[in-house]
């Protein structure tokens, strides 16, 4: 399996934090910096189990 490194963007909203992985325009959001980090993980991990080897080229 090939790995790649992504970004992960993680920014202060209100009382919570949003996560987001630029390359693949995938978000995600929790409580804490480690929640945000760790849903926005799991995030990615779905899209690559359910997405298409066509969509994941397209992005």
């Amino acid at each position: 399996m090939k790995y790649q490194q992504l970004t992960a963007i993680i920014e202060k909203e209100g009382d919570s934090y949003v996560s987001l992985c630029p390359e693949l325009d995938v978000a995600s959001q929790g409580d804490t910096i480690e929640e945000a980090r760790n849903n926005l993980k799991e995030a990615l991990e779905l899209f690559f189990e359910t997405a298409s080897a066509q969509e994941i080229e397209k992005r």
